[in-house]
């Protein structure tokens, strides 16, 4: 019996994750905000947790209402018959997710579920289950988006980012997710080698592997939310979990490279675990010394861009990047995720398409870049295709994104579940109300635009940092602050950044489950005995 289903993921991943499922064979698939609504049965749902590569967490919704008030998402909860769900001694837990002006709090909605599932349970029985935070028997998932409110059970538990596979971590790592995401965009499936001059702790190439053996993510799981679900249906998902049947052998080789050793280390301890050995070397270089690959070549990779790695220097490793790109990486394609726009400059090449992501609250785009020897004529005449039609298209509406991603207006929102995102991040709520301006307070002068909310503060005094023309100051921030490494006359420091001071990247700490496959065949054989 078919049932409705709901995958979340991240901006800018939908149609990709869109795509995968309609391979899985789900029925009805509609793309939606961060999220992909489709149709399936109890094996898909299972086969969605174990085998899609740019899902987050895959939801069952039980009901869908109008949430006008606090009183009617308790009273259309209340409507459940929660004996199909739940029991006395059985724990539960509710992650909440609001997108309205009559919630303020998403905490808020996540008590008023809970009083009405705990009310129910009282009337009937006269007790109640317990709440767990860290490991309950049942997850739920409210999310309510202006009046409309879905109330659903959480089959993933764990967000599905966590592979399983990550022994230790780097700063700032990738969030697995987003680095399978950028893979598959790029439409690589194992055809060529796969270069990462700049890996971290090795998760695209770790992920790079996984798709190009066409091996299920979840396979480095230790449990699923579904799996204490009354229906649990043991011996489908061992069925399901044992299948190695549609993975495919890798003819190529993935390789790795960092400048930083601590990074090398972790990345090798990463791909061990992930019995993917054979298949992905990685070694220490820099990237200014960089050569020509031997055999046809992708690179997939992600430099740091100085939001939250340290790197001295940051533009010149991007006219480095650009360099080696030029003279050494010819007749190849390179795909670069980054978030600065002066850094993409430095490059020094066109892009062929330019796709925008979000990494975490980073608000990032994706670039490929076609590298060929000579000039571009005679690499037309030749045949060459720097623009395939579908990215001619893409690139004439690169604004769609700007214009419909209500970037500003998410974050001044109550941001996704803690495990919903890459926890690393730090979010900023933006103030966004409408800035009125008081005709007693404001100063006589205005632009031809009108008044600049930010040349001003509400007493109509000029802020610190801003000339008569209200324009920011060299070396100054919105509050009128100099940045680290700007002296008195605003000259940019030697070794510093525009944000300050970087320093190396340095080794993460470590996590706690290790999964001991060295190979495939160990992998295979211990696959569900070690995890009991």
């Amino acid at each position: 019996m078919e049932f409705e289903l709901i995958a979340k993921t991240f901006m800018g991943l939908e149609p990709i994750l869109a795509q995968e499922l309609t391979e899985l064979g789900a029925n009805d698939v509609q793309i939606g905000r961060r999220m992909v609504s489709f149709k399936g049965d109890k094996e898909l749902m299972y086969r969605a947790n174990f085998q899609l590569h740019t899902a987050i967490r895959i939801l069952k919704p039980i009901i869908h209402f109008k949430a006008r008030s606090a009183d009617d998402v308790y009273t259309q909860v209340l409507k459940v018959d929660w004996s199909q769900y739940l029991d006395n001694s059985k724990t539960f837990a509710i992650d909440s997710v609001v997108f309205s002006d009559e919630f303020r709090h998403s905490k808020f909605v996540a008590y008023k579920v809970k009083d009405a599932i705990v009310d129910q349970f009282r009337e009937r029985t006269g007790n109640r289950p317990n709440i767990s935070i860290t490991n309950p028997d049942i997850r739920l998932h409210i999310h309510i988006a202006d009046e409309d409110g879905t109330l659903s059970l959480d089959s993933s538990g764990q967000s599905l980012h966590r592979r399983g596979y990550r022994q230790e971590s780097v700063e700032a790592p990738l969030n697995e997710v987003l680095a399978a995401g950028m893979i598959l965009m790029t439409g690589w499936k194992g055809e060529c080698d796969f270069i990462d001059p700049m890996c971290g702790s090795g998760t695209l190439l770790i992920e790079a592997a996984l798709i190009a053996q066409n091996i299920s993510p979840g396979v480095f799981r230790k449990s699923y939310a579904f799996e204490k679900w009354p229906d649990f249906d043991a011996e489908l998902f061992e069925r399901i979990y044992n299948d190695d049947s549609k993975e495919r052998p890798f003819e190529h080789h993935i390789y790795g490279y960092d400048i930083d050793m601590k990074c090398v280390n972790t990345a090798r301890r990463n791909v061990r675990a992930a019995g993917l050995s054979q298949v992905i070397t990685v070694e220490q270089a820099d990237i200014k010394d960089f050569a020509q690959p031997a055999e046809k070549s992708i690179m997939v990779t992600n430099p740091p861009y100085g939001e939250r790695i340290s790197t001295p220097d940051l533009l010149a490793t991007y006219r480095t990047i650009g360099d080696r790109l030029k003279h050494a990486f010819t007749n190849n394609e390179a795909w670069i995720l980054s978030y600065r726009e002066e850094c993409f400059e430095q490059i020094g090449l066109r892009p062929s398409i330019k796709i925008p992501v979000f990494n975490g609250s980073l608000e990032c785009e994706f670039r490929k870049y076609t590298i060929f020897e000579g000039k571009l004529k005679s690499f037309r005449n030749e045949g060459g295709v720097v623009k395939t039609e579908e990215e001619k298209a893409a690139m004439a509406d690169k604004h769609r994104f700007k214009k419909n991603r209500e970037f500003k207006q998410r974050l001044d929102e109550e941001s996704e579940n803690e495990e919903a995102d890459i926890r690393s991040f730090t979010f900023h709520r933006h103030e966004l109300e409408t800035f009125k301006r008081k005709e007693d307070s404001r100063p006589e002068k205005r632009t031809e635009r009108g008044w600049k909310r930010d040349d001003y503060d509400r007493d109509g005094e000029r802020r610190k940092g801003f000339d008569r023309d209200g324009k920011r100051g060299k070396g100054f921030d919105r509050d009128g602050k100099r940045g680290k490494g700007f002296d008195r006359d605003s000259k940019f420091g030697r070794g510093f950044d525009r944000d300050g001071g970087f320093k190396r990247r340095d080794g993460g700490r470590p996590f706690d489950r290790k999964r001991p496959f060295d190979r495939r065949d160990d992998r295979k054989k211990g696959r569900r005995d070690d995890d009991e």
